[in-house]
């Protein structure tokens, strides 16, 4: 019965379907959610980064990377390298959101955290979900022991966004047994420690293809550290490869289909990057909190001014955003992925990952701003300590802006989501088009409902009407632009912005929701962080829609269309500084994010 509500289930939650589909609250996975289990693995994992890690950063960020490499191997026996590795492969096999709690846990432990990521995400989840038996029996039982450590070759100094005009070519020899590598890969994370490699190159200069390509291969050869800006106790260089011979056992997947390996574990990559730029969210706040208490001026401590609280809040709130929409998407991966046999066909296992790229791209798009909007403050918060090296908010600082680029930058996330749901509207698969046509309608007469005063009716009215907002838009732009969309860029960037605010508006209130329904005590926070959020999220939908109709129309069409959107974007606004104080005092009293 488990397994057929489970399908039910998976069929219920289509990619995007956030859009478009009301969802009863216990079909979303919410932090609150967590077993008996995951705390566990939560505190276990706390535990190793802050006495085993952490201690040690310091040399890490001076590249004494021995100790990354006994510290992986440490965090190797404690099963926190496998636990998206079955166990006939040496690995824990366990749930998703086991996967996820690791990754938030670990992302407090500055350029450490990028090493591990790196390892168990982009590294070994190729193998993991894409390798023949032979290939994961073969590597598998090493990568998750942490004696061997895993690296992903993708960018080229010709090839970053572009990620498949990869100038690496791979040739057949005359024997038929081995393909012979010839390139250079630029910026790859554990390269300076790793001993495999993920490597993308083109058989004959025409078919995209994956390969496992060991460190030790004759013509394999690493460049100098680079010298980077932040997560400087992770390791980055550039890897050639001189005609190296690579047995055609080691071919990923299938030949010319290097793509679907390589698009989809990025979509993985950007989920799991989410998911570390909400734990180092969170890390951030609480030292910042932690030194406003004691940083006396005018006779007081300057975690008990207003501005600082209007800080506090305004951050865990959008904390508390980004990390609903994560788990959320945790939840939804967890769902479909979890009881998989090993041997699942390439092409279904990339069809269920790719479900998600929607999600997966905003997670990291949303996550990584709450992050930098996040640090940014603190460094704020600091004064003039901010700017100095003694203080672990500085790395943190300094950290945080690789985020944004990682994993396809957010720029290239967002101009990817507008076409991405204009192919699932064409296919059927969302029916954004047809409601569209049913708001058209019904825009002219539309009468806004008035909020009844409950807990969260202005917020399900805000996201209703936010939702309606973006049908409008995203049909208008079909209409309008059709074959040339790629030309409109900002306006693809500004319907992502809506579709963002929509997802977040949505995962806040049913998360909220059903913390009011469980009644645990701890929904009047979650409430107000969702007041907070939601409001302010919705003043940037009205100016995303104002820009984009001011670029698509003009004259009296336009003026029109102002005059509906105004009956969408009416509301009467809550107190939001009051909101914010009362939230900051619960966020004060905790050190940290409060939920």
């Amino acid at each position: 019965m488990k397994n057929l509500e489970r399908k039910e289930r998976i069929t219920m939650q289509k990619g995007g379907s956030f859009l478009t589909e009301p969802i009863t609250i216990d079909a979303i996975f919410t932090p609150e959610d967590f077993t008996e289990e995951h705390q566990m693995i939560a505190e276990m994992t706390s535990e190793f980064v802050q006495k085993k890690v952490l201690p040690h950063l310091a040399e890490m960020e001076n590249h004494q990377f021995t100790i990354t490499k006994q510290l992986m191997e440490e965090a190797g026996e404690l099963g926190l390298l496998s636990s998206d590795i079955p166990e006939a492969y040496g690995g824990l096999g366990l749930d998703k959101i086991s996967t996820a709690v690791i990754s938030e846990m670990m992302s407090v432990a500055g350029g450490f955290s990028v090493t591990h990521g790196a390892h168990i995400g982009i590294g070994s989840l190729p193998i993991v979900l894409f390798g023949n038996k032979a290939q994961k029996e073969k590597y598998l039982p090493a990568l998750a022991s942490g004696k061997k450590i895993a690296s992903y070759a993708l960018t080229e100094p010709t090839a970053g966004s572009d990620a498949l005009s990869v100038k690496t070519k791979a040739v057949l020899n005359e024997a038929g047994t081995h393909y012979r590598l010839t390139g250079e890969k630029q910026w790859i994370t554990n390269s300076g420690i790793a001993d495999i490699f993920i490597v993308y190159a083109k058989v004959d200069q025409e078919y995209f293809t994956a390969f496992i390509v060991e460190k030790e291969f004759s013509g394999v050869s690493v460049g100098k550290e680079e010298k980077k800006l932040g997560i400087k106790s992770s390791s980055t260089c550039a890897v050639r490869f001189d005609q190296v011979e690579i047995p055609i056992e080691n071919v990923l997947g299938e030949v010319g289909k290097g793509h679907l390996i390589a698009l989809n574990i990025l979509n993985i990559g950007r989920y799991k990057l989410g998911l570390g730029a909400i734990g180092a969210s969170k890390e951030a706040l609480k030292k910042t909190i932690a030194y406003t208490k004691q940083r006396i001026q005018f006779s007081t401590p300057i975690a008990h001014f207003p501005l600082t609280l209007e800080k506090y809040a305004t951050m865990a709130s959008y904390i508390y955003a980004a990390e609903s929409t994560v788990y959320r998407t945790a939840g939804m991966l967890s769902e479909a992925m979890d009881e998989l046999s090993d041997d699942v066909e390439m092409k279904v296992m990339a069809k269920i990952i790719n479900e998600y790229v929607i999600e997966c791209s905003l997670n990291k798009i949303f996550a990584s701003e709450v992050l930098d909007m996040v640090v940014d403050e603190c460094v704020q918060l600091h004064g003039g300590n901010g700017f100095m090296e003694d203080y672990d908010i500085v790395r943190m600082y300094r950290d945080s802006r690789i985020n944004r680029i990682f994993e396809g930058t957010n720029e290239i996330n967002r101009l990817m989501i507008p076409p991405t749901l204009a192919k699932k509207c064409l296919k059927g698969e969302l029916p954004i088009l047809s409601l569209a046509a049913m708001t058209e309608k019904e825009m002219l007469s539309y009468l806004p409902d008035e909020p009844d005063g409950k807990p969260l009716s202005q917020e399900k009215m805000l996201l209703s009407n936010a939702r309606k907002i973006t049908y409008l838009l995203f049909g208008m732009m079909l209409r309008q632009y059709k074959q040339q969309l790629e030309e409109q860029q900002e306006i693809m960037v500004n319907l992502t912005n809506l579709i963002n605010a929509v997802f977040a508006m949505d995962s806040c209130i049913i998360r909220t929701e059903k913390a009011m329904i469980k009644g645990k005590n701890d929904e009047m926070q979650k409430l107000l962080y969702t007041e907070i959020y939601c409001q302010e999220a919705f003043q940037q939908v009205i100016l995303e829609a104002t820009d984009t109709l001011a670029y698509m129309l003009s004259g009296d069409e336009l003026r029109l269309s102002l005059s509906v959107l105004k009956k969408y974007t009416r509301f009467t606004p809550k107190p939001i500084i009051r909101s914010k104080r009362e939230a900051a005092k619960c966020i004060l009293k905790a050190g940290g994010y409060q939920v």
